[in-house]
């Protein structure tokens, strides 16, 4: 009679792991541009102002946070086919560190993934070489998603910035 309730949950198990699909692999750029420029207007603005400067950077500010809405694009250039937005905030959320508090969602406009979107709530150290943070969530094809964003610096100039988007999720659906 103790056997009944473990074969059920191994049948359980195996069954829900036959129909687990594997993750959706996402490749794209995400254009960060705090300064505007002719051919492209600023995406990334300044809402509120830090008092403490930077050690590495006087510039930026401890409690610098910005409003973005920055285009989602197939390739680096930003006049490379339209994926979405990028919309939400980020935050400088260390006194010693070029690091960010990221909160926003990816918004699909086109492709197979029109209509959909990706949450992303994460600490983001804008100087590492890879920056790996979490997906926490997502609507349409994406609901429920869990998984993983690898953030690579593809090219920046002075506070414009383009990151390469290398992203695995999985859906719930």
């Amino acid at each position: 009679m103790q056997l009944l309730p473990v074969l059920i949950s191994l049948t359980l198990l195996v069954g829900a792991a036959a129909t687990t699909k594997p993750p959706t692999h996402l490749e794209f750029y995400l254009h960060d541009i705090v300064t505007a420029v002719p051919s492209s207007p600023a995406t990334a603005v300044r809402v509120a102002r830090g008092v403490t400067p930077l050690p590495h950077n006087p510039t930026v500010h401890f409690g610098d946070m910005y409003v973005i809405d920055d285009p989602l694009t197939e390739g680096p250039d930003l006049s490379s086919p339209a994926l979405g937005k990028a919309q939400g905030s980020y935050i400088f959320a260390s006194q010693t560190d070029m690091a960010l508090m990221l909160t926003f969602n990816m918004v699909f406009t086109a492709g197979p993934h029109n209509g959909s979107t990706i949450a992303v709530v994460a600490r983001e150290p804008i100087l590492d070489p890879v920056r790996e943070l979490p997906v926490v969530g997502g609507t349409g094809t994406f609901r429920g998603a869990t998984g993983y964003v690898l953030f690579r610096t593809y090219s920046a100039n002075g506070t414009n910035s383009v990151i390469h988007v290398d992203m695995y999720v999985r859906a719930r659906v």
